[in-house]
């Protein structure tokens, strides 16, 4: 079941690449969470990932954290382990934490489907946004911010001017025993 607009957050308490467990209390201080469903091996995931980054760092700023997980079962998908991340997220300059959900209870959670799928979530871990970043996987195509849209919105204590769009992406590899 998938979150609905002005649903709380999940508690979630998760190891990060960084060899630190992150909850969503770790990120208390931030105006904006942005959690993205992700993971190392999509290509829609590839087409946005220095989109996304860009986002975290030009948001940084301004009270707003970006973090990414990863749910997808590393059996079905090798290069989504957690070795893997550690190595894609280096790779990839990634500036925000990348945390492992290997029990996929967040991904359950928030009603994940696709990756990358964005749930953006206000001062009081209410969701204000969920779906994709902008409006096309290829860059140049691109017409529509829809993450930064809401992030400028929320940030000016406004509600975005779109709140939900479908989230675009390859469908989260969920284990067979969960």
């Amino acid at each position: 079941m998938t979150l609905k607009l002005a649903d709380a957050a999940p508690s979630f308490t998760l190891p990060g690449i960084d060899g630190a467990d992150h909850s969503l209390e770790s990120y208390a201080a931030a105006a904006v969470l942005v959690l993205v469903q992700s993971c190392n091996h999509c290509p829609y995931v590839l087409a946005w990932e220095e989109r996304l980054n860009q986002v975290a760092k030009d948001y940084a700023g301004r009270g707003v954290t970006v973090v990414a997980l990863n749910a997808n079962d590393a059996t079905k998908k090798p290069a989504d382990s957690f070795e893997g991340m550690v190595e894609h997220a280096r790779d990839a300059g990634y500036v925000f934490d990348y945390l492992h959900d290997e029990d996929q209870t967040v991904a359950r959670a928030l009603g994940a489907e696709r990756t990358p799928e964005v749930f953006v979530f206000d001062r009081d871990r209410r969701l204000v946004y969920h779906g994709a970043i902008d409006d096309s996987r290829d860059e140049e195509s691109v017409e529509e911010l829809y993450l930064r849209d809401a992030l400028d919105a929320i940030l000016a204590g406004q509600t975005p001017p779109v709140t939900e769009t479908p989230a675009v992406g390859c469908s989260v590899k969920w284990r067979d025993d969960a």
